[in-house]
């Protein structure tokens, strides 16, 4: 082999062996998460320099068996042969010690492939617990490969794995002898005898029926009908709340750090078109990205800790048979939960789901679930429809989000009885052990998730942003008379020495400005344009183009209706609210009907109405016809629906 090219070396096992976990301990921050080409599944690579020279190491996804017709299964058997790309130059077997004879029967698989071999057995702090000490060495003499103990979580075991490891991919150790491993098919029982032989000689021994008691009662409560789902619900409302809550303070301070610098470019350079485009475009954009960023990390951070418990396993076998009436996996349920938060993460988090229609059908249906961003125009359109009546508008609220995962499930199973007709995966998986989780493992799953996010959305989102910002700024208008006469009054209130009026006037000046610029720009003639199609729904030419600004993020609805009638946008305070239900057309008819304000409800609630959402879903679902089938199919019940709101109430 070319000594200027690192060995490649890949970590194979069964799922919940630990095989991530060690693959983190050998590369730590030197790894990386990607898909394989024309596949949807994930592998991490990374380099290893424990070995005493730089080492590829790749993670492949964890499976039961090599020849199932899975992509996870696929995917790894073909990396082994090297049809994905060159062969590996070593195979590292992880072998869990707590459930050895069955994880034998799927390395006799790999050993048969003749693939140069060494075997990690971790867990065995485990079996110890459980009284059962097994011989690595007898181990590697029946497997005819070293058999090293290993721990990704102590760091047992890791300068040697790697050196023997290395060692064998640059054949600086013999290869494997030449051992008759046998075939590890289902329903047989000659695999299974030679893997019992291996273990009873290695020191294990039969065990009783059952487990610990600890386990089974914590088993039999997380998997139970009713018991079950009331830990569920209560696990994600705590998890809810943090992501709703927490995320909340750093995303704040990017938004404080956004604005503040976007400021820092108005008030340091001329006034003009470079610093709008600076100001507005390129700074508005990063934002619009990066305010999404702590939401993501924190739910993987918290979904990885409870992954590594052992918990989410007994959750997703719980929910199962109550999702599947709708066409979903039990899995789907966590997806759908975190995009009451946000659907970023709701959408990378379907990845948790094992099948490509089970998984199609979650991306799809997820951005039905109301997130934060929908939080002010649902406090706004609530707050006018019902102004003499909280309680309503409280009720008006809360179906708001009935109504959404109503949508979302209906979908899902439109999906799964049509175009994503077929027999969903069985949910078959083996509960993991109960364990403590690793902190440094749920922060490398977070910031590689995180990365994931910046790296495949980010410069997607930026670019439209751009061209949003240009639709908006262009054709450029001059002051109006009304706004040049604010600035001089406020120039003689400078004079005087009253700068907090003189600030005021200023304020009201911008206002009157951007009010202009937001009539007379690009995007408002596309709003002129596209009025008519909105005029089922009893929208006129302001809302129609606040509805279309709104596209890059939901909650900018709010603040372009704002600045077309002059108004503050925060819907909490009474002024904005009045000044809200005060706004005419035109015509001088209310702006805010009764009528208008149910359809745009209506609308908002199941219309795709997030740029960002719409890019992740095309990069997670695998093509862009996802991403648009989702928009032309929550655009058109959004449509149709509002406009059924809006004759009734409007009647």
């Amino acid at each position: 082999m070319n000594n200027a090219v690192p060995a490649t070396i890949v970590l194979v096992g069964n799922p919940n062996t630990g095989k991530t976990t060690l693959f983190n301990a050998l590369c730590g921050a030197r790894a990386r998460t990607s898909n394989f080409p024309g596949s949807t599944v994930e592998h991490h690579a990374g380099l290893c320099t424990l070995a005493g020279g730089a080492v590829e190491v790749i993670d492949l996804p964890g499976v039961y068996s090599l020849e199932l017709d899975l992509p996870e299964s696929l995917v790894c058997a073909d990396c082994i042969a090297g049809r994905l790309g060159p062969a590996p130059d070593a195979v590292v077997l992880v072998l869990d010690a707590t459930n050895l004879q069955r994880n034998l029967q799927f390395a006799s698989s790999v050993l048969r492939r003749g693939v140069p071999c060494v075997a990690a057995l971790t867990m065995t702090d485990a079996a110890r617990s459980a009284g059962l000490v097994l011989d690595p060495a007898s181990i590697g003499t029946d497997l005819g490969i070293p058999v090293i103990e290993a721990s990704g979580r102590t760091g047992i075991g890791l300068a040697q794995l790697a050196h023997s490891a290395r060692d064998i991919a640059t054949r600086l150790a013999p290869p494997n002898p030449a051992i008759p491993y046998p075939q590890a098919s289902p329903g047989t029982s000659t695999c299974a005898d030679w893997a019992s032989g291996i273990f009873e000689r290695a020191g294990g021994r039969p065990t009783r029926a059952g487990m610990d008691p600890l386990t089974e009662r914590l088993d039999r409560a997380f998997t139970h009908p009713v018991l079950g789902l009331a830990a569920f619900l209560t696990t994600m409302a705590v998890l809810f709340m943090s992501i709703f809550w927490l995320a909340g303070y750093p995303m704040d301070a990017i938004d404080a750090l956004i604005g503040a610098l976007a400021e820092s470019v108005r008030s340091l350079m001329p006034g003009g078109l470079l610093r709008d485009f600076l100001a507005d475009g390129l700074i508005g954009g990063i934002g619009a990205t990066l305010v999404f960023l702590p939401q993501i990390a924190l739910l993987f951070f918290l979904l990885a800790l409870l992954e590594d418990t052992g918990y989410l396993a007994r959750a997703a076998l719980s929910l199962d048979r109550t999702m599947r009436r709708f066409g979903l996996p039990g899995q789907a349920f966590l997806p759908l939960l975190s995009s009451h938060a946000c659907a970023l993460p709701g959408i990378m988090s379907t990845r948790l789901i094992p099948g490509r229609r089970d998984r199609l059908a979650t991306i799809l249906c997820a951005p039905f679930m109301s997130c934060t961003a929908r939080i002010p125009v649902y406090v706004l359109l609530c707050g006018l429809l019902f102004a003499d009546a909280p309680w309503l508008a409280g009720i008006a609220f809360a179906g708001c989000y009935a109504l959404g995962i109503a949508a979302g499930l209906g979908t899902a199973w439109l999906l799964r009885t049509t175009i994503l007709a077929g027999e969903g995966r069985a949910m078959v998986m083996e509960l993991p052990p109960y364990r403590r989780p690793s902190l440094r493992t749920a922060l490398l799953v977070s910031r590689d998730r995180s990365a994931l996010f910046l790296r495949n959305a980010a410069t997607v989102i930026l670019s439209i942003s751009v061209v949003m910002w240009w639709l908006s700024a262009f054709p450029r208008s001059e002051p109006v008379p009304q706004s040049q006469a604010l600035r001089q009054v406020a120039e003689a209130a400078v004079a005087a020495g009253d700068e907090l009026r003189a600030a005021e006037l200023v304020a009201a000046a911008e206002s009157l400005d951007a009010q202009t610029q937001a009539r007379s720009s690009f995007a408002a003639r596309v709003g002129d344009a596209v009025q008519p199609v909105f005029e089922p729904l009893g929208l006129d030419r302001q809302l129609t183009m606040a509805v279309l600004t709104s596209f890059l993020a939901r909650e900018v609805f709010v603040n372009t209706v704002a600045i077309q009638v002059q108004s503050g946008d925060d819907v909490s305070d009474p002024g904005t609210m009045e000044s809200m239900r005060a706004a005419t057309r035109d015509d001088g008819s209310p702006l805010f009907s009764r009528g208008t304000c149910a359809a745009l409800l209506i609308f908002y609630v199941l219309a795709m109405q997030c740029l960002p959402t719409l890019v992740l879903t095309a990069r997670e679902a695998g093509g862009w016809r996802w991403a648009l089938l989702q928009l032309g199919w929550m655009s058109s019940i959004a449509w149709i629906a509002g406009a059924i709101a809006f004759r009734l109430v409007a009647a």
